[in-house]
């Protein structure tokens, strides 16, 4: 089951996406959004996976973020080996967790703003994890029992404002930065686990990374095993795992995100996100 967040005819609805049409799930009783659906439980998520509605040709329609304002955007540092190698840096021992704000989030066909205080912007294409209960000290086994589906990331990066303090939250979560979709593709439709999926991110259709999914250090179980021994994941909480070799910001020179840049993130069996990127507008100054 693929299930999308869509704006139609001026409302923003809950969606069930089959081919090339959504099937609009806003006139039924299930509920409205998709994170009160996760909420409602797994019962009312299987629900969705039969329910009927109405279809909308996708291309009539806006497909936006899965889920809006994620509860916790929990994100990993130094998850792919070629990674770790190109930043110069140790394989960790344990997880290298930092958080990005909710705010970040937008749409999977959005535009990206390069900030006004900073040209250092990058890309890292990630696997996302959404969680699906309510859970804490999931052992390593039983962490695909909490898990709703996955969606494609892009962990985008302000790399300065990244890399001048430890724990990475300021350079990560400017707004805009941190794109998801274009669906919720639950764990039935990849056969249960989401090892050996291809990742693909291109800049202008120029190959920047291609890994797969089974070259994690630590895979989706590890994380939902490490993060929920500390604290309580929630339905609607994503785990953005990591991203492989191949950042813009590694390269020599560097090739940095420009206004006019569109970036795509591709996963096996999840679909893609395609950004471009434009100069953050002047009507982000809120006073």
């Amino acid at each position: 089951m693929r299930l999308v967040t869509f704006t139609h005819s001026g409302s923003t609805r809950l969606g069930r996406l089959e081919g090339d049409e959504i099937v609009d799930l806003g006139g039924s009783s299930l509920p409205v959004s998709l994170l009160a659906l996760l909420e409602a439980g797994p019962d009312a998520l299987a629900s969705a996976g039969s329910a009927d509605g109405p279809r909308v040709a996708l291309p009539e329609a806006r497909l936006e973020a899965p889920i809006a304002r994620p509860p916790k955007i929990l994100a990993v540092g130094l998850n792919y080996a070629d990674h770790v190698a190109e930043a110069g840096m140790e394989t960790p021992k344990v997880p290298m967790i930092f958080n990005k704000q909710s705010t970040a989030v937008v749409g999977p066909f959005d535009p990206i703003h390069r900030p006004k205080v900073s040209h250092l912007l990058d890309y890292e294409g990630e696997l996302a994890v959404v969680i699906g209960k309510r859970c804490r000290h999931v052992p390593r086994d039983r962490a695909h029992e909490v898990i709703a589906g996955y969606m494609v990331s892009n962990d985008v990066s302000v790399r300065d404002w990244q890399l001048r303090v430890p724990t990475f939250t300021m350079g990560k979560s400017f707004d805009t930065h941190c794109p998801l979709g274009p669906a919720l593709v639950t764990v039935d439709e990849i056969g249960g686990s989401p090892s050996g999926l291809g990742l693909l991110t291109t800049v202008n259709g120029e190959e920047r990374q291609r890994s797969n999914t089974k070259e994690l250090i630590f895979d989706c179980f590890d994380l939902v095993e490490h993060l929920s021994t500390a604290f309580t994941l929630e339905p609607g909480d994503v785990i953005s795992t990591g991203t492989c070799g191949g950042v813009g910001g590694a390269m020599k020179p560097p090739k940095w995100l420009v206004p006019g840049d569109v970036v795509r993130v591709e996963f096996d069996g999840l679909g893609a996100i395609e950004n471009s990127v434009i100069e953050e507008p002047e009507d982000t100054v809120v006073i």
